[in-house]
């Protein structure tokens, strides 16, 4: 028999649950062969909603996500018993809200954003490789931002050698 202060050490449920409904990002996680891919594609209607907060609320929003995909990453992993489990994609989506910040609104633009963020997620050249070397929930997390961050700047480029998109 657990002893009171064991119980409490237990997350509930609820709390199991909800961690994992949240990093698995309504359960996009769980789709077979690609689930960061599917996580992705499921953050596209968030990005698109957020579009249209403006800057700040865009910003805000953005800051929301990120701080509870730091939030449930580490402990998802516990639950699901792996480091990195493929099913944790909410740092898919904090990657695509990078990525797709502030770009046009047109769906090239989300196109080549959601594609390039994708490669560099999966690729994971230098810093991205670097920055997951550990394991708790912030390195989940973090190299995702930095594929979205470097994912930004190509599209940056070439809006720029475009003349402004």
């Amino acid at each position: 028999m657990l002893r009171e202060d064991q119980a409490s050490a237990e997350p509930s449920r609820f709390t199991t649950r909800l961690t994992l409904a949240l990093a698995t990002w309504g359960g996009a996680g769980y789709l077979p062969l690609a689930p960061g891919t599917w996580g992705t594609g499921a953050a596209l209607p968030l990005w698109w909603l957020l579009t249209h907060l403006g800057s700040l609320g865009y910003a805000l929003a953005f800051a929301v996500v990120l701080a509870v995909s730091l939030l449930v990453a580490g402990p998802a992993q516990t639950l699901l018993g792996r480091t990195d489990h493929p099913a944790i994609v909410i740092d898919e989506a904090v990657g695509l809200l990078v990525a797709l910040a502030g770009v046009p609104l047109h769906w090239t633009w989300v196109l080549m954003g959601s594609l390039t963020f994708r490669a560099l997620d999966i690729l994971k050249p230098w810093p991205i490789r670097w920055l997951s070397r550990g394991h708790g929930g912030l390195e989940v997390v973090v190299d995702d931002v930095a594929a979205g961050v470097m994912a930004r700047l190509v599209l940056e480029i070439i809006i720029v050698t475009r003349g402004g998109g």
